[in-house]
Formats: structure tokens, C-alpha cells, sequence
């Protein structure tokens, strides 16, 4: 039994095979419409979410599967103190994979130690959400259709921002791609981003604060939103929220090539001109979130000897 709590769970072929089955259930997906028949997958989701749930529900559906779960902790038995590892324990009764978001780090993790059936890190706290990573990595193969020699500018929270962490530990493992991380300085990456992942890789990197002196440069541009919810106070939020917009003028120097993506939700930090610029792919990345994820559900089935 696999469980998917950090990109680095995957080696490099295994994300290349789930990404050529996604590939394949682009092309032709009504032979997977029953792969999954008489299977369940849980949704527990500790922490609000909209695209990630509704895209794993959505994912197992066309599978032929069905879905159980919750969308707050209000409305499980966390409410009523029960810990996260029994949820687990007695939700893998009842389920053949889970999904799981959770505020705090490692709570995938520690339940996947007591979970009889497949657990998906579905988000945890501000570590890592390695299938909005997969998410970005298909957009990148559909765009781009390599994921080598490229240089990725990251915009916005990179401190608190799980998707960020990421998709540069994700990246930062296939050869000559630079990162550009645009950020005031009290929302760059946090230290261990730098000693445990970039520069072990040898992956050139720049810390910057200003956008569009990076413009040019950029072959894509991954924007994040400023999280309310990771700030211990309102102060603080306050000050950075609008450190970075995106709009059309700051587009000018650009590449007609680039590509830009966001994990969403966005507040104000694209500008909605923005959307209607073919470079702008976040809503078709959010699409191709029900993809990997139908790919993912599919792989880690199988290598649970759960599907043939």
C-alpha cells in the first residue's frame, strides 16, 4: 500500500507515468469510466476547501466511484474531540482511498500509520500539497511539454504558501530549471526551502522583490494569493496583501510564450483583465486538477493490489 504525502513519495518515473495516464484520460475518458466501479473514496477535509474536494469528488465520479466524507471538522467527530488518527482508522472501514486536508503539518502523515487503505495529502497546514503540485506539473507538460530548462517565477505568500513549497521540491528535481522567488522579505520562502531543497539540487535561484524587472525572464509566472488564514494577526495580513498585483501593464516585457498559472482561490492579486490573455492558464490548471487526480486515484489503487 502507497499513500501520496509529499511529491518526494514519487520518483521522477512514476510522475511521468501518472502524468501520460492523465495525458490518456484527457484523450479518451470514457474508458475509465468505470475503472473504479463498487469503490469509495473519503473526503475528510479538516480545513475549507473548494477546488481540491469538489475536484477529488468530481475525479472519482468519472472513475465510476463514489464518495463519502465531510467538509469541516464542525460537522465530524473532531468536534466532539476524537483524535485525527481514530477518524482515520474508522473512516478506512468504510472507504477504499482517502483524501485528506488538515490544518496542522503531518497530519496525513501520522493517520497514514493507522490507516488500512491508501491516505492523499489533500493540503497540511502550510507544508506541502503535493496534488495541487501534480495539478501544476500536468498544466506545465500541457503548456510547455517539457519540464526541463525552464525558469519559474513564484509570486506572492511563499512563506506560508504549501503549494509553493511544493512545486519547488517538485521541480527543483529535473535539470536547469531556475526559480525567481518574488516576495517582500517577510514572505520568502522559509530557510529550509533553501538549505534542504534548492541548494542541495544546485537549482539557481534569485530572491527578489520586485516583479517586473523579472518579467522578461520568466517562462512561467506562478502567482499565490496573500493567506489570511496563516497570519496570527489581522495587522499583519493588512501589510501584506497587496504587495503584489498582477495586471496587463506589469505584462508588457513578458513572453508571448509565458505562462501563468495560480492555485486559486484568487482575491485581487490577478487582475481580471488578466483573464482573457491566452497566457493566463489558472482556470484550465484548476481543470486539470480533476485529471491527475483521476490519474492518481487510479495508481495508488493498483499499487495496493485494490484495482488490477
Amino acid at each position: 500500500m502507497r499513500h501520496l504525502l509529499d511529491t518526494t513519495d514519487l520518483s521522477l518515473e512514476e510522475i511521468d507515468d501518472m502524468i501520460k495516464l492523465a495525458m490518456d484520460i484527457i484523450s479518451d475518458g470514457k474508458k475509465y469510466a468505470h475503472v473504479c466501479d463498487g469503490k469509495k473514496l473519503a473526503t475528510l477535509f479538516f480545513e475549507p476547501s473548494t477546488r481540491t474536494r469538489l475536484s477529488f469528488e468530481a475525479a472519482m465520479m468519472e472513475l465510476g466511484g463514489n464518495v463519502l466524507g465531510f467538509s469541516e471538522a464542525a460537522s465530524s467527530s473532531a468536534a466532539k474531540g476524537e483524535s485525527v488518527e481514530d477518524t482515520v482508522r474508522m473512516v478506512s472501514c468504510y472507504a477504499d482511498i482517502i483524501a485528506m486536508r488538515h490544518p496542522l503539518e503531518g497530519a496525513p502523515k501520522v493517520s497514514s500509520f493507522k490507516s488500512g487503505v491508501p491516505i492523499i495529502n489533500a493540503g497540511d497546514g502550510g507544508h506541502a500539497h503535493p496534488t495541487q503540485t501534480l495539478t501544476d506539473l500536468l498544466t506545465i507538460y500541457r503548456e510547455k511539454g517539457r519540464f526541463d530548462n525552464l525558469t519559474v517565477g513564484l509570486c506572492g505568500d511563499l512563506k506560508f504558501g504549501r503549494t509553493v513549497h511544493s512545486l519547488i521540491k517538485a521541480m527543483s528535481r529535473y535539470e536547469n530549471v531556475s526559480f525567481v522567488l518574488i516576495a517582500p522579505k517577510e514572505l520568502q520562502v522559509p530557510d529550509y526551502i533553501i538549505t534542504d531543497v534548492l541548494e542541495p539540487s544546485g537549482a539557481k535561484y534569485v530572491q527578489v522583490e520586485d516583479m517586473e524587472s523579472e518579467m522578461p525572464n520568466l517562462d512561467i509566472l506562478y502567482m499565490t494569493r496573500i493567506q489570511r488564514e496563516r497570519f496570527f494577526s489581522e495587522e499583519e495580513y493588512l501589510k501584506h496583501k497587496d504587495a503584489f498585483i498582477l495586471d496587463m501593464p506589469k505584462l508588457e516585457n513578458a513572453k508571448q510564450s509565458l505562462t501563468i498559472m495560480h492555485p486559486l482561490p484568487r482575491v485581487n492579486e490577478i487582475s481580471t483583465d488578466v483573464d482573457d490573455d491566452p497566457r493566463a492558464k489558472y482556470f484550465i490548471q484548476a481543470l486539470n486538477g480533476k485529471y491527475i487526480r483521476m490519474a492518481l486515484i487510479i495508481s495508488l489503487l493498483k499499487w495496493g493490489g485494490a484495482l488490477e
